[in-house]
């Protein structure tokens, strides 16, 4: 059964709820994070995801939407806080040819980033992106999330995500000379 048909059965004061939530989502959770800060940040920020919400699941209203997409926008935040460092990895990436970088899950995003051939070029448009535009190309790219699950995640209309997402997508194929970075070669 779901976190989220469990949620009104199960009381938030309960130990039991947390344990499923942390269950669920505690893996993928971790990947989004990893996926925009590396896997070396991921393992505490995923602890502090789990703080936080632990701290705040008093404040969980499960009328306002579901447990998953409430668990994203604490890490949106968390990520936020570590938004310095992102920025940081982003130009030194910019200035590294990808097919240079250690092994390791950067590697990974450098080597497909590579093989479109506009790894420091998108570093460098990403990095251009307003923070609002860039937490929503990460979270329908790297979470997975659908405009609806952003839309929770964030606060905010699910038209205002479609609008978001398609300024990101138009940015970078701009700054990429007319290549859609979104489209496998």
């Amino acid at each position: 059964m779901p976190v989220e048909t469990e949620t009104p059965a199960l009381s938030r004061d309960d130990p039991e709820w947390f344990t499923v939530l942390y269950d669920r989502y505690a893996e993928e959770i971790h990947q989004y994070i990893a996926g925009r800060l590396g896997r070396e940040a991921a393992g505490d920020l995923t602890a502090d995801v789990f703080l936080v919400a632990f701290r705040k699941r008093a404040s969980f209203d499960p009328g306002r939407g579901e447990v998953k997409p409430w668990l994203y926008g604490i890490a949106t935040k968390v990520v936020s806080r570590h938004r310095r460092t992102e920025g940081r990895r982003l130009k030194a990436m910019s200035r590294v040819n990808a097919e240079h970088a250690a092994a390791g899950h950067e590697d990974h995003v450098a080597a497909r980033v590579a093989a479109q051939r506009a790894g420091p070029q998108l570093a460098r448009a990403i990095d251009g992106l307003s923070r609002a535009d860039r937490d929503v190309l990460f979270l329908t790219a790297l979470a997975g999330l659908s405009y609806q699950e952003v839309a929770e995640a964030l606060g905010v209309p699910a038209g205002t995500v479609g609008s978001r997402l398609t300024r990101a997508k138009r940015e970078l194929r701009r700054a990429l000379g007319g290549v859609n970075p979104t489209k496998e070669n």
